[in-house]
């Protein structure tokens, strides 16, 4: 049995149920949930921020502080960064798109391919349950890293393992 493990990170999601404040530290975040288990890869799924056209200053600087921000990321050692699309909407709130469909197509292929055993998933969307449910079939153990302040029951229900990132895990993988 492979003994490998993928990381499989929606930061949508995680920056949503991060506690104010925390900084993370995502090498020590992926060494925490791995445990002895070895790393394959972590995939961050995220989107570029919206760029209206032109874009506006604001647009301009937080463009750019991303920027910097997924430079860090995939500076880390085996982490890929997977971008989805940020969509406006006539409400002018934003909405993720593909990001669900990319960690899906990824943890389908690594696990029937037998490149891992393990998959940590930190999110709490049930689009993802049939991705979770193909993983198993393939005799991948899947763990969910989620939050109480949002996570859907049949997510839960799906995995095969799940911990709670509350406040004391977060004191754990903050950054120094």
């Amino acid at each position: 049995m492979v003994h490998r493990a993928a990381v499989f990170i929606d930061n949508g999601y995680l920056s949503k149920v991060i506690p104010n404040g925390t900084k993370v530290d995502f090498k020590r975040f992926c060494d925490v949930a791995c445990g002895d288990k070895d790393r394959l890869r972590t995939y961050f799924y995220d989107c570029m921020p919206y760029r209206s056209e032109p874009p506006t200053e604001d647009e301009k600087a937080r463009y750019a502080n991303y920027c910097k921000f997924r430079d860090i990321i995939e500076s880390l050692p085996r982490f890929q960064m997977r971008l989805g699309k940020l969509r406006k909407n006539r409400d002018g709130s934003f909405e993720q798109k593909r990001v669900d469909i990319l960690m899906a197509v990824e943890l389908v292929r690594l696990s029937w391919s037998h490149q891992i055993g393990h998959a940590i998933i930190v999110s709490g969307d049930s689009d993802f349950v049939p991705a979770i449910e193909a993983a198993k079939d393939a005799g991948v153990i899947t763990t969910l890293y989620y939050s109480k302040k949002s996570v859907h029951d049949e997510l839960l229900s799906a995995v095969d393992e799940r911990y709670e990132m509350n406040q004391s895990f977060f004191e754990t993988v903050q950054r120094s």
